[in-house]
């Protein structure tokens, strides 16, 4: 049980009941805080304090609140009038008011003009905004240096993260009360600069972006991509399993208007197979079928091949190109049951294993001189213990692939083979991932342990952006980008500048300028 609460000392306002606004309501209620809730639709407001009530005496039956607790927290949530009139004048004895309304710069602004006509002038006024500019909704109101962005993620009560975003005029002040507001709710507060996607949906382009790149070249299924991201990398989902659940409609206007925001900026490029799938309606979950089709809720993925054993013990040579990985490869072929050949090149039998950081199997097989008939490429980035990945040459011979997919499997850990690509599949992706944490840092849009806070808590990724990239060596990191970088001649995989001087310095992403 939790302890009881003190007396309201803040009164906070939220205009919209939407799913967002009746959220914010909530958890400000169970911390306490007087709630003065309105909408234009008076049954949106009906509808929205019966859900809160109904959330509050959940969590008492589920025994997380007591009986008394939820009841209280249920007696703060109060209904203003509803109408431009009447609504905004029960806000006058706010000390902040939350507007929760629709993504319409234009209906922002009718918003905050109606509110500084009735609240006090110490009053902050807060945007939940996701995609429009702080700046510019404050940018016709009377004091702007009390509006700031406060975005919230949905459902408020679980994800308990907050964006706290100062415009260019917000006042320090304003930021602290919402940290404090934030904290006081139960929330982390992270703070963010006024940019496009601000500091969670701009960390989250390089997933999802780089993704659909690598399906639209024909270098792995949409399935596979999954699977590698979620068994290799960690991944709770895939990039098509989120775009689904998310749905497409939704996901690729923000991609689009992230990218145009930032005026084309390579990194965050869109896919034309976006545009194609919205066009046909293949939206998720929501409209039956998107990357995948479902059945009673359930995505239907094509199910993986069996490999059959492979007979005698083959020979295998392992490119030392990079010792770290290429003894572990060695050791576990060598149980496969290999001959595992330790001549400086390879025997005329024997198949070729490259373990490349960046490069595809041609560009790593001919840069070491070696038949790419024979060749192929094993990712290592992030370890072998679980699912692997291989990959081929357009050349590789069909023996030799199925001879190294029968040892990569024979201790039963799942093998995906792919085409030529450089990076394969999770080290393109991690590394774009990085790289976009890095130059957050850069642009000074977030502190880097907000950037993993923020990417771990609101986007759920195993390791927030600049650990991943500690974790994995931000030297190895670069070198991944600069040989994407090499090969497709695309400033997409341009290094950031803040990745790029820690690595030639040998110090974390994480570490702040001093």
């Amino acid at each position: 049980m939790t302890s009881p609460i003190p007396a309201p000392e803040l009164i906070l306002g939220v205009v919209g009941a939407g799913l967002m606004g009746r959220g914010i309501a909530q958890v400000a209620a169970e911390a306490g805080i007087q709630v003065i809730l309105t909408d234009q639709s008076p049954e949106a407001v009906a509808e929205a304090l019966q859900f809160c009530a109904d959330m509050l005496r959940r969590k008492a039956t589920k025994g997380t609140l007591s009986l008394a607790e939820a009841e209280a927290a249920i007696g703060r949530i109060v209904a203003a009038g509803v109408g431009s009139g009447t609504a905004f004048a029960g806000f006058s004895a706010c000390d902040v008011v939350i507007e929760a309304v629709a993504e319409s710069l234009d209906v922002k602004h009718r918003v905050m003009d109606c509110l500084e006509a009735v609240v006090r002038d110490d009053c902050v006024l807060a945007t939940n905004t996701s995609s429009l500019s702080v700046t510019a909704i404050a940018a016709k109101a009377r004091r702007p240096q009390r509006i700031a962005g406060f975005h919230f993620f949905n459902p408020v009560p679980l994800m308990r993260l907050v964006e706290v975003i100062g415009g260019a005029r917000t006042d320090e002040d304003a930021l602290v009360r919402l940290t404090a507001l934030a904290n006081r709710m139960g929330h982390l507060p992270v703070r963010a600069t006024d940019t496009p996607g601000f500091l969670v949906n701009h960390a989250g382009r390089g997933f999802g972006t780089e993704a659909l790149r690598i399906a639209s070249e024909g270098i792995a299924s949409f399935a596979d991509i999954d699977r590698v991201m979620t068994d290799s990398a960690g991944f709770r989902m895939g990039p098509f399993e989120l775009f689904d659940l998310t749905g497409l409609d939704v996901s690729s206007l923000v991609m689009e208007s992230i990218y145009r925001q930032y005026y084309d900026e390579p990194r965050y490029r869109p896919n034309a197979l976006t545009t194609q799938r919205v066009a046909a309606g293949l939206y998720g979950r929501k409209s039956g079928g998107g990357f995948y089709t479902y059945r009673d809720g359930k995505a239907e993925k094509p199910a993986e091949l069996s490999v059959a054993p492979v007979e005698g013990a083959p020979a295998v040579w392992v490119s030392g190109r990079f010792p770290d990985v290429a003894g572990d490869l060695r050791d576990r072929l060598a149980r496969a049951g290999a001959t595992v050949e330790t001549t400086p090149r390879p025997s005329d039998e024997a198949v070729i294993m490259l373990t490349p950081f960046g490069e595809d199997t041609t560009t790593a097989s001919l840069a070491e001189g070696l038949d790419p008939t024979r060749s192929v490429a094993v990712d290592c980035l992030l370890g072998l213990d679980r699912r692997r990945t291989l990959m081929r040459t357009p050349v590789t011979k069909p023996a030799v692939l199925f001879t190294a997919q029968a040892l990569l499997a024979a201790d039963g850990t799942p093998v995906t083979v792919i085409h030529d690509s450089p990076g394969f599949i999770a080290q393109r992706i991690v590394a774009c991932i990085v790289n976009i944490g890095a130059d957050i840092a850069q642009q000074r849009i977030g502190a880097p342990e907000d950037i993993n806070r923020a990417t771990e808590i609101a986007l759920g990724y195993p390791r927030g952006s600049l650990r991943f990239g500690d974790e994995l060596g931000p030297r190895r990191i670069l070198d991944i980008l600069a040989a994407c970088h090499a090969f497709y001649g695309d400033p997409r995989y341009r290094a950031s500048p803040w990745l790029k001087r820690r690595a030639m310095l040998g110090v974390p992403l994480t570490t702040p300028e001093g």
